[in-house]
């Protein structure tokens, strides 16, 4: 069987985990692939790549494939943007929320889905509800036998014992930093540093482009779509007059391109999206409906532009058909884990699971012509 050969690039969201974590996430979920195709998937140890980045190559000796998975690595950069203390989370979160509600099209991003507006809403309402709720409710049983100061006192104990744990089971915290740092970025830009970040990871790219690979997949999730867009933009501008290779795909996993894309400020990131719509190429997005924290069935170039020349598909997972019922997520307190099964293999193989993907046999057109014809 002659080899396939495969190139992916994998630019990850708003996480400081980092490449220790995803490439034990990637090992564990080719091991389910394996356990149930009966094909046989080894990832290798990763290693320092060049440009910011992490290395491992995904060999699939049943189907003749081999994979070089290239992980860009800007967590580094999360670190130092990430918040960690409550208090001084809690005054960056409300003037990131002041911006988002002088700056931001929630008419029209409640048009295009609503679920994505809840979620991005509910953490400062329950931020703020949860604490007050859980000192007030016991000062006011306490104080019909203690006196009010003693009352309140206990309350407050209470609240602060409690509020933090169940805050970070609904997820609170991280959408609160979320919003926050994509607040500064859609109105000041990606700093240097970032700005830095994304022309080495173009420039990594644009040089493996005309390499020997059967196929070449870029790979975005979460806020890494925001990031890949803007990436694109670069690679293409590295080509000049060459157009992408047809072996070339993008593709977007739990999309989240319009929290910056409908920002009124962004000018920035306007620009990189009307510089995509009249090019050639392949973009495949992949977001769940009940994925909250994704945008489903938004195409990211048609915020800017009613023309595009891209070959889009608009893909949802359906990962209701591939998981058993006990082992879907369902639930505020599922909500973040929700927005990983993109990286994950289910009960059942779907063509669009991620090591299908990265490490199977067919192509994305290949996967994506399967999936449609799943009922």
């Amino acid at each position: 069987m002659q080899k396939f050969k495969r190139k992916v690039f994998y630019l990850g969201g708003f996480d400081p985990r980092g490449v220790r974590f995803y490439h034990q996430l990637y090992r564990d979920q080719a091991a389910r692939y394996t356990a149930l195709t009966g094909e046989t998937v080894e990832v290798s140890a990763r290693r320092a790549g060049p440009a910011n980045s992490a290395i491992w190559t995904v060999t699939n000796a049943s189907a003749g494939v081999e994979t070089d998975y290239e992980y860009l690595r800007w967590e580094d950069l999360i670190g130092k943007v990430w918040i960690r203390h409550p208090f001084t989370l809690a005054w960056r979160a409300a003037r990131a929320y002041a911006g988002h509600a002088r700056l931001m099209q929630f008419g029209r991003m409640r048009k295009l889905r609503r679920g994505p507006v809840i979620t991005i809403l509910y953490p400062p309402i329950l931020a703020v509800l949860i604490p007050l709720l859980l000192a007030l409710v016991p000062a006011l049983l306490l104080s019909l036998l203690l006196p009010f100061w003693a009352a309140a006192l206990v309350g407050i104990g209470i609240s602060a014992f409690f509020s933090g744990r169940i805050l970070n089971k609904l997820v609170v915290p991280w959408l609160l930093r979320f919003m926050t740092y994509h607040g500064a970025l859609a109105a000041d830009g990606p700093g240097d540093e970032l700005n830095a970040r994304l022309d080495q990871f173009a420039a990594r790219i644009a040089a493996e482009l005309d390499g020997d690979w059967d196929e070449i997949q870029l790979v975005t999730h979460s806020a890494g779509t925001i990031l890949g867009m803007s990436l694109l933009r670069r690679i293409l501008a590295l080509r000049g007059r060459a157009p992408l290779p047809d072996h070339f795909v993008m593709v977007g996993m739990g999309q989240v391109v319009p929290v910056i894309g409908l920002r009124c400020d962004a000018g920035w990131y306007h620009a990189d999206l009307k510089a995509l719509a009249d090019q050639p190429f392949r973009y495949v997005d992949i977001s769940s409906p009940p994925d909250g924290a994704a945008y489903y069935n938004v195409n990211p170039l048609r915020l800017v532009a009613d023309q595009f020349a891209a070959r889009v598909d608009m893909l949802s997972p359906r990962f209701h058909l591939f998981y058993l019922a006990e082992n879907y997520h369902g639930g505020w307190s599922n909500k973040y884990e929700a927005h990983f099964d993109y990286l994950r293999v289910g009960d059942r193989l779907s063509p669009l699971d991620f090591v299908s993907l990265t490490a199977g046999r067919r192509t994305v057109d290949e996967a994506v012509a399967a999936f449609r014809t799943i009922p």
